[in-house]
């Protein structure tokens, strides 16, 4: 996640040449690209986390001693 972050510094090939506003609206779009990956970076990862903790209390739940 963070070299993925780190990735998205600087000044990206594509806005090579570009001066003034075109230069700024070039480097805006690329920050919001490397946000939005960031972001689904760590929406995938909660998501994994919560259906994992789902799957372990189903299985907590179904190998449980019964009571007597």
């Amino acid at each position: 996640m963070i070299t993925g972050a780190a990735s998205g510094s600087g000044t990206p090939d594509s806005c090579q040449g570009m001066t003034g506003d075109a230069l700024k609206t070039c480097n805006d779009a690329g920050n919001v690209g490397t946000a939005i990956g960031v972001g689904l970076i760590i929406g995938l990862w909660a998501a994994a986390d919560v259906i994992l903790g789902i799957t372990y209390m189903v299985y907590r739940l179904a190998s449980r001693q019964p009571r007597t």
